[in-house]
């Protein structure tokens, strides 16, 4: 089922390893001129466009934005009790791996009367966005709001898209989430609009103000992306999130059912979810191969399956060893990546890029997407190689506190003053100097 690509006995060098990698293809730019004009209606006609995309794009037009603050403890009381539990324990392992992310402020003596300190100061009002396309998402509710919360950010709004079959609000789960978390602001918005009214804010149809965040933070598809990144700079943004995907870094110790269904649980997301097996074990490929096709026949998505399997960003990497394995893994920089050999521990502490290492076989992917502890929120398309997933770290902003006093002035005074005049700003040095004008340095 899994196309193949054989570098045994060959392994380029990183730049054409990563073109040779099977990678989901999204062009971004290519719906830039779809989303602008939303972005500009948003701006310009504000909660009254917003509600225009909604009866478009969603079927539904809901007679508000807000969600009523009742309708969330609501659906809190009427949630399955057993998911209600699922995600307390969820809540309670991502808090607690959550806590030991937040900074502390840090005092460092430069010189006698000379110091720099570096605070973290928590953005102020932060708006987090939980998809609704072909799934329903309230782990992502929980990854988003809870290191915000652990980082101090004093005030959350979170977006999820109308649904028509539940009288134009998000799903009930979703905001059963949001309530049991302790946010009472959720917006029934969605793709490019919600993004678009996050950064300029409106007034709802009820009078009341929706205010504008600082940052967006979340994942949503092509539009929610390309928003993203046409606003950025008017807001903070997390990354620009693309489809999922897992690597499976395996030998021939790895059990194939375990290796199978992995690959399944992700392809499962999306027709365009990438599923990549890198092994040095043809024995390995071949049965991992016939699980999918057994597997994939019994599941509940079995084409969305199937699609995203077969599709050019999924494959089977055959490879010399494992320490070939791993180059090709640190190539491919996947979101998700599995670790399934022989002293998988040890393999894992080898590997540079990836958004989250998942270590042996008691550590599914599914595991992180909901009770490890660990974030889902994960760099995407490669971008593992110079970013980090959604963190404590994500909402706080390093703000410097520099102290000197006259004595420890005066003694790097003359240095100041060189480097000025080295740089052909001779009025930053006379800021230093003017300070000293009939006092003998």
């Amino acid at each position: 089922m899994l196309g193949r690509t054989d570098l045994r006995g060959r392994l380029p060098g990183p730049a054409t390893l990563r073109g040779m990698l099977p990678r989901a293809e999204v062009d971004v730019d290519a719906v830039a001129h779809q989303v602008a004009p939303v972005i500009d209606a948003v701006r310009d006609r504000g909660v009254a466009a917003v509600l225009d995309f909604a009866e478009r794009f969603d079927g539904v037009r809901p007679a508000g934005v807000r969600v009523p603050a009742d309708a969330l403890r609501t659906e809190l009381e009427q949630l399955d009790p057993t998911v209600r539990a699922a995600l307390e324990e969820s809540i309670a392992r991502v808090r607690r791996a959550h806590a030991d992310q937040r900074r502390t402020e840090m005092v460092t003596q430069v010189v006698a009367g000379g110091t720099v300190t570096q605070r973290w100061v928590p953005v102020a009002r932060v708006g987090l966005y939980a998809p609704g396309g072909l799934a329903v998402y309230p782990s992502t509710v929980v990854m988003n709001v809870v290191p915000a919360q652990v980082a101090g950010v004093a005030s959350l709004v979170v977006c999820s898209p109308p649904q028509a079959a539940h009288g134009g609000r998000p799903h009930p789960t979703v905001l059963a989430a949001a309530a049991l978390l302790g946010v009472d602001e959720v917006w029934a918005v969605g793709g490019a609009q919600a993004v678009a009214l996050l950064a300029y804010g409106g007034t709802d149809t009820d009078g009341a103000a929706l205010d504008p965040v600082d940052m967006v933070t979340g994942p949503g598809n092509i539009y929610v992306t390309a928003a993203k990144r046409a606003l950025r700079g008017m807001i903070g943004i997390d990354a620009e999130a693309g489809p999922t995907e897992i690597a499976i870094l395996a030998d021939g110790t790895a059990d194939p059912a375990h290796v199978a269904a992995d690959l399944i649980s992700q392809a499962e997301h999306d027709t365009l979810a990438a599923s990549v097996l890198v092994t040095d074990s043809v024995a390995l490929a071949d049965a991992v191969d016939a699980e999918l096709h057994r597997q994939v026949a019994a599941t509940k998505h079995t084409e969305r399956i199937r699609t995203a399997l077969t599709g050019r960003q999924s494959g089977c990497i055959l490879v010399s060893d494992v320490a070939a394995g791993l180059s090709v893994v640190d190539a491919y920089a996947a979101e998700h990546l599995e670790i399934q050999t022989a002293d998988a521990a040890a393999v894992a502490r080898r590997v540079r890029n990836a958004g989250a290492v998942f270590v042996g076989p008691y550590a599914p992917v599914s595991l992180g997407d909901y009770c490890a502890g660990s974030n889902h929120v994960l760099p995407t398309g490669g971008c593992a190689r110079h970013s980090s997933g959604l963190s404590v770290q994500t909402f706080l902003r390093g703000v410097q506190l520099i102290e000197y006093d006259s004595d420890a002035l005066v003694k790097v005074a003359d240095h100041v003053v060189a480097l000025a005049e080295a740089e052909d700003l001779p009025a930053h040095g006379q800021a230093i100097t003017a300070r000293f004008r009939g006092t003998s340095q």
